[in-house]
């Protein structure tokens, strides 16, 4: 009996070596050939190894807004989406993945990245007839009105100053407005944080949608808030921790 389970191990040894000699150690076996990773062209792998980190695994739900909202994609334009994707935002969380600004990725795959993300989440007559806010604006707003604007249309969710309010969050918290730019504000003004529960222009005040100048004025002000020097954990009065009277 000792003797059979012997065999059987040693015939078990062997069948495992065999199988494991079709390939040398440390490469695919053949048939398998590794993918060069500059040669990707798969929406889902390029969009799963670049963007849903922030953006989130369905274009949805991440920390940074999201991109599977219709009404986004119904309000920015392809060559946008490819510049923000090729060079990233200056001075947000927004890094450049093309290759050409100190990225990872060809311009096809950021063309691969851009038409997905159209093909997958955007919806025809996503807007219903409404005419949105311009993407961008190139005429500043008014902070003062802004201040009116953000009364009227974001205070009831978002507080006042930098209190939390009843629904969500402060918006004008100093270090989440030095993550943002100004066309990233715009931008969530207007078409909101669905995933969140953050309405878009047309239904933060019901029956009465946000115009073209109120967004201006408000991300004028909501601008206006962002402190020099984000992140400072004790006022600039305060001595720090030794410092002599």
């Amino acid at each position: 009996m000792i003797a059979f389970r012997h065999l059987c191990a040693y015939a078990a040894l062997a069948g495992a070596l065999a199988s494991g000699c079709g390939a040398p150690h440390g490469q695919p076996p053949a048939g398998d050939p590794p993918m060069v990773p500059n040669q990707v062209s798969d929406f889902k792998v390029l969009f799963a190894s670049n963007c849903a980190g922030c953006h989130g695994t369905d274009g949805k739900g991440g920390a940074a807004i999201a991109l599977a909202n219709p009404e986004y994609l119904a309000i920015v334009d392809d060559g946008t989406l490819r510049h923000v994707a090729s060079t990233g935002i200056r001075g947000t969380s927004m890094p450049a993945f093309a290759q050409s600004a100190g990225g990872m990725l060809t311009d096809k795959q950021i063309d691969a990245i851009v038409g997905g993300i159209r093909n997958h989440w955007s919806k025809p007559n996503s807007l219903r007839g409404s005419i949105p806010p311009p993407y961008s604006s190139t005429e500043s707003g008014d902070a003062s009105r802004g201040s009116k604007v953000y009364a009227t249309y974001c205070q009831s969710c978002h507080g006042i100053g930098d209190h939390d309010g009843r629904k969500a969050s402060s918006v004008v918290d100093g270090s989440f407005l030095a993550l943002l730019s100004n066309q990233e504000l715009r931008t969530i003004v207007i078409v909101g944080r669905p995933e969140l529960g953050a309405p878009d222009w047309r239904n933060d005040v019901p029956g009465q949608p946000m115009t073209a100048q109120d967004v201006s004025d408000v991300v004028a002000w909501l601008a206006a808030q962002r402190p020099q020097f984000p992140g400072q954990p004790y006022p600039t009065t305060q001595k720090s921790t030794g410092e002599i009277p």
